[in-house]
Formats: C-alpha cells, sequence, structure tokens
C-alpha cells in the first residue's frame, strides 16, 4: 500500500510530464505546426517535472540571495551571491535553446525556421514556470530586450553570442569574457511608479562626441526596482541632457540605454546596489534598488523615443507575465486534482465529493481558457510581423495587455482556491502551493499593474480604429452560431460605442470592459478549440444569464460535465 493510503497525506505530484499529461498544450502545440519543436519540448518536460528539479526550485526559493556590497579588503563589489540551485535552474533553461527561439534570423533559430517557433517558446516557457517561476525574470529580459538589441548593429556584433549562448555563465566578469549573458531592465522610480515619464535619472554624453545613437553616455539618478541585478547589462530608461551641468535636464526627452555590469576598460560600472527587496514571493530571484553614479550606457534607439524604444521590449514581456501566470495557475489546478483524486475525507476520495468536483472543474476550466488565450496571443507574435497581417496584430497589441490584466488576477484568485482544496497542508510554507500564491500577485504588478492594462487596451483600440475593425470580425467569426457569445459580443460592442461619448466613463469602466472582452475572447476560443462539454461549461458559466465570477465552484455545471471535464484535465501515467 502506497505511503499516502496508509495515513491519508497526500505529497506533492513530481516525477511526472507536464506535457504529456496536458491534452490542451498538446492541441496547442499541434495548431501552430510545432512538431519540429517537440522532441525537445518533451524532453524538457520530463525534466522540470522531476523530483531533483523540484528539489533545486524549492531550494533556490528557501535560500533567497544574498547581497555583498564589499570585499574582504573593503573594496565595493556589489555581488549578489545565490544558492548554487538557482544556478541550475538557469542553466537547465539556457540549454533548451528557449532564449532566442521565437525570433527568425538568431543561431537557434534559422530565418527559414519551420512554423510554430513562437507557440514552442511559449510552451517551453509555460512548463519551465511551472516549476519554478522565479527564473522566468532574467530568462523574459533576456529574450524581450533582443527585438531592441538587434536594431544596433554594433552593439549586436558584440553581444549576441553571449545573449544567444546555450550554456549559462554565472561568473561576474565584463562582457568580452562571458560566454553566455543574461539583461535585466530598468525603468522604475519611486516618485513615478508606472509613470515613467516623470522618471529623474540623467544620462549626459561622455567626452567630446555630442552624444547620439550608439555612442557613450554617463547616467546620474537612481532605479527603485532594478531586475536582477547580477544581469550582465540592463536596459535602463533616462532623460538625454546636453551635458552634465545642463539646467533643463529634467525637462529632456526620454532615451534608452544599455548599461552593461562592467565598462569596456574592465572596471565594475557604477551601478552601486543599495539594497535587495524583500519580496512577497519570486523570493529565488533577485530585485535591487541601485544609485547611478556617473555609472556608463550606450544609447540604443532613436534619441528622444526612450518610451517606445522599451515598449518593444515590454510588449513581450507582458506576454510573458500571461504565460507566467498560466504556468501558476495550471501547477496549482494540477496539484489541487492530484490531492483530491488521493486524499479521503467523509468516506470517501475528495474528487468524489460533488462540491469539490465543482470547485475543481472550475479551477480546470479557468487554466485551460487561459492557455488557449496564452497560445493564441504566440501565434499572433509570430504572424504580426508578416505584412497585411491586421487581426495578428490586434490580438498582439490590444489583447496582451487585456490578457495580462485578467489572466494574471484569475491566477493570484485561483492560486488561493487549489490551496483551499489541499487545506493547511497547502497554507505551509514549505508546500508549493505556498510558493505559486506568494508568487502569483508579481506579475499584476509588474510591466504595468491592471489599470495601466485596461488603459492601453482602451487606447490601442481607440487610435487604430483598423485593428479594431479586425479583432470585432474575428471575435465574430469565433462566436459562429453561439448565441450566448454573439450576446455577450454585441454589448461590448455597445458598450464601446456608449464609452466613446465621455472620457471619465471610457477610463472608469475600463476594467469591466476589458474583464468582458477577454471572456469573450476566451469563450471563443473554448469554443473553437477545447472539447464541446468544456466549452459548454465555460460559456455558460462566464457569460450565460447566471454567470458567476466570483469563487470558484460557484457556478451549477451538470454532473456529467463535471466528470468531463476532471477526467480530461490530468491525464497522467502514474
Amino acid at each position: 500500500m502506497a505511503e499516502r493510503d496508509k495515513d491519508n497525506l497526500v505529497d506533492e505530484l513530481v516525477d511526472y510530464d507536464p506535457l504529456g499529461s496536458d491534452p490542451a498544450l498538446q492541441a496547442a502545440l499541434a495548431r501552430a505546426q510545432a512538431q519540429a519543436w517537440l522532441p525537445g519540448l518533451q524532453q524538457h518536460a520530463r525534466t522540470v517535472g522531476s523530483s531533483a528539479f523540484a528539489q533545486w526550485a524549492d531550494q533556490a526559493n528557501r535560500h533567497p540571495p544574498q547581497l555583498q556590497q564589499w570585499d574582504a579588503r573593503g573594496r565595493r563589489i556589489d555581488q549578489v551571491e545565490f544558492h548554487p540551485a538557482w544556478h541550475q535552474v538557469l542553466a537547465h533553461y539556457r540549454a533548451q535553446q528557449l532564449i532566442d527561439m521565437p525570433f527568425a534570423g538568431t543561431p537557434h533559430t534559422p530565418a527559414d525556421a519551420p512554423r510554430g517557433r513562437w507557440t514552442a517558446w511559449a510552451a517551453g516557457f509555460y512548463l519551465h514556470g511551472q516549476a519554478e517561476a522565479g527564473s522566468l525574470c532574467p530568462a523574459t529580459m533576456t529574450t524581450a530586450a533582443i527585438p531592441v538589441l538587434r536594431k544596433e548593429p554594433a552593439l549586436w556584433a558584440q553581444i549576441a553570442r553571449g545573449i544567444t549562448c546555450a550554456h549559462h555563465d554565472a561568473r561576474d566578469a565584463p562582457l568580452a569574457d562571458k560566454t553566455a549573458l543574461w539583461v535585466g531592465m530598468g525603468m522604475t522610480e519611486k516618485q513615478g511608479g508606472s509613470d515613467v515619464r516623470s522618471n529623474t535619472t540623467v544620462a549626459y554624453p561622455q567626452g567630446a562626441t555630442g552624444g547620439g545613437r550608439g555612442a557613450d553616455y554617463r547616467l546620474q539618478g537612481h532605479k527603485w526596482f532594478y531586475s536582477v541585478p547580477m544581469a550582465d547589462a540592463h536596459l535602463v530608461v533616462a532623460r538625454m541632457a546636453s551635458s552634465a551641468a545642463d539646467g533643463h535636464a529634467l525637462q529632456a526627452p526620454l532615451a534608452c540605454f544599455w548599461v552593461p555590469r562592467w565598462q569596456p576598460d574592465g572596471t565594475r560600472n557604477h551601478v552601486l546596489v543599495q539594497r535587495l527587496k524583500d519580496k512577497v514571493g519570486n523570493r529565488s530571484n533577485a530585485s535591487s534598488e541601485v544609485l547611478f553614479d556617473d555609472a556608463y550606457g550606450v544609447l540604443v534607439g532613436e534619441e528622444g523615443r526612450g518610451i517606445a524604444t522599451i515598449m518593444e521590449m515590454a510588449t513581450v514581456t507582458r506576454l510573458c507575465c500571461v504565460l507566467g501566470s498560466c504556468a501558476l495557475l495550471r501547477q496549482a489546478t494540477v496539484q489541487a486534482l492530484w490531492s483530491a483524486r488521493h486524499r479521503q475525507a467523509f468516506g470517501a476520495a475528495l474528487i468524489a465529493q460533488p462540491l469539490m468536483q465543482s470547485v475543481l472543474a472550475d479551477l480546470a476550466l479557468e487554466s485551460e481558457a487561459a492557455l488557449l488565450l496564452a497560445m493564441q496571443l504566440a501565434q499572433a507574435f509570430e504572424g504580426s510581423s508578416a505584412p497585411g497581417q491586421t487581426t495578428a496584430q490586434a490580438w498582439q497589441r490590444a489583447m496582451t495587455p487585456a490578457a495580462k490584466f485578467w489572466v494574471c488576477k484569475r491566477a493570484i484568485a485561483c492560486s488561493a482556491e487549489a490551496m483551499e482544496v489541499l487545506g493547511g497542508n497547502g497554507y505551509i510554507d514549505s508546500s508549493a502551493l505556498a510558493r505559486i500564491y506568494r508568487e502569483a500577485p508579481v506579475n499584476s504588478i509588474w510591466e504595468g499593474s491592471g489599470n495601466v492594462m485596461c488603459l492601453d487596451v482602451v487606447k490601442a483600440l481607440q487610435r487604430e480604429p483598423d485593428l479594431r475593425d479586425a479583432l470585432w470580425l474575428d471575435l465574430q467569426r469565433m462566436a459562429a452560431d453561439d448565441t450566448p457569445i454573439q450576446q455577450a459580443l454585441a454589448c461590448l460592442q455597445g458598450q464601446w460605442q456608449a464609452m466613446a461619448q465621455d472620457a471619465w466613463v471610457q477610463q472608469a469602466q475600463a476594467r469591466q470592459w476589458v474583464q468582458q472582452l477577454v471572456l469573450v475572447a476566451q469563450a471563443g476560443l473554448m469554443r473553437q478549440h477545447a472539447a464541446p462539454a468544456h466549452a459548454d461549461a465555460f460559456v455558460a458559466s462566464r457569460l450565460g444569464p447566471h454567470a458567476s465570477l466570483g469563487v470558484m465552484g460557484a457556478y451549477p455545471l451538470a454532473k456529467a460535465q463535471i466528470s468531463a471535464i476532471l477526467s480530461a484535465s490530468l491525464q497522467l501515467q502514474k
């Protein structure tokens, strides 16, 4: 008899295949024609689903990074020390060649790469995030920086090999001495937060060059959140001053700068780490506050176009937030299902209790709909660069922030519900569910809060009517003959017209409207791609006349629907 059967205690699920047990993910890869990437993803899944990887994840989070500002002789070093498990996790991610997989024309993704590269990358990211989420922060920013850095030929020629390297190099050393490079981001300042236009960090040309794209600058100022301070370089937003004595520097336009950890002469850059943030979650990863004391940087992007430059990076990081929250939502659901299958209560397995079935089925629906939306976005990113792909561009520009708003919020609520399935065992700090619960809020906050996302959606659809029309048409196509979806879409369009008449109303109602936009999109995707029982249940519970968006399990699904959903949601061989 298994140990869990004797004492009625259920350990967390490990040593399983998170790809092979996820029919929705397998189907998404097939739809995107990503078969060429499947062998690598299968091996990746087996590794991240292993007990060894789970131990690395646990160790990296139980032993958070520590800042060492000075060496034994009093020299300033600003080094962040990590548990060895952190480097094991990063080394595995690098080895999957995921860093540059989405971008054609990079070392691991040639220009004639087969279709499905964005979906394959998204799947790899999603699988990794189910096992360890903090490491996705440097992975996200390094991948997202590639579109920006490739537009700087001289700089890219120096760093491309390191950015895309399939090996992890943990050394703190100058760029030229490293085999692999990680990239971070520095945008947020204490006085502004998401309001980057209020930034006060200043950059001025170094020497007599006069500045300009690709020129050297010196930065003075601070960043309140400087993600991954041990990254080999950061993309930093600062104001372009004419000189160190420019009295109008704080009115100068914003620009984007490549700020390496080491200067070209082999000395440490003047980026002074003040402290590491003591965060609610994301404990394996380091976030910091820094001062720039004449720090060296190189201007990337157009002069005075700093926000536009960094937003090209942020578009990808927002997709990563969606995928990261999907991963947390999936893992929370998996652990809840696993525990309920093997835990006995009130004379039967938990999963046999009707009310628990309702909760678990609702969690499974939420996870599946989130994944379908994320994979739809990944395909849109792949297709949006081709001329005339207005529909893909509409999904990328409008639905990415919409999905970030909704999916990241739902991950928070659903991780709490999943924790409750495990009861007190889920609330223990060493539980995987506790780590997921602490981790979940960061994706809603990072790269723009919920309000910022909703306003971005409204602005995108307002400024680009062609994209708005393309999105309406695609949603109508997905609604097909489904009356509840059609009615919800008609209400959505009618409300848009009414909101457009009053700027205050448009902003005040943005959250409710974007929520409905995402639900309509998810319902359409479920109707297209999910099993009929799953789609029927999702549409009825989210868009029907008695829809419930409160606690999980509040909508009265039919017994046959629940049975179909629970049997399909986690298909294990063990």
